[in-house]
């Protein structure tokens, strides 16, 4: 019965992933590291499933085992987060509510500025897409 809680955690927590990529006050990448370590203790089925997903797989594998995230993916992320809030601030009436919306801006990207960049075996910086 645990492993099924597990499992259906994990898969709560996927969707809230794949939400995260296009809203921007739902964090992607908690998100994935909690349906990984769901899947780790409900189905190892589903974690491998997860772990060789060819969008989320990568980029997790390298986020475990601290190689960091690509270049190109922290632009993309940084991209699509302050696109998605300057235009969610354009329509909220409130200025105390568009403030706010700074609160994540600034939080995601200091932590993009200050996570480690994925850097390939031959030395130059990796620029596959990943998600944010």
């Amino acid at each position: 019965m645990i492993k099924i809680l597990f499992n259906i955690a994990g898969t709560v927590a996927l969707t809230l992933a794949v939400l995260g990529i296009f809203l921007p006050l739902l964090p992607t990448t908690p998100f994935l590291l909690l349906a990984s370590a769901c899947y780790v203790r409900g189905s190892e089925r589903l974690h491998r499933w997860l772990m060789r997903n060819k969008l989320f797989g990568p980029y997790l594998v390298n986020l475990q085992n601290g190689a960091g995230i690509p270049l190109r993916a922290k632009i993309v992320a940084m991209i699509f987060l302050w696109t998605s809030l300057a235009i969610s601030a354009w329509f909220v009436p409130y200025a105390w509510v568009r403030a706010f919306l700074l609160v994540p801006g600034v939080g995601v990207t200091i932590y993009l500025l200050r996570a480690k960049t994925l850097v390939r075996a031959n030395g130059t910086v990796d620029q596959r897409p990943h998600p944010r």
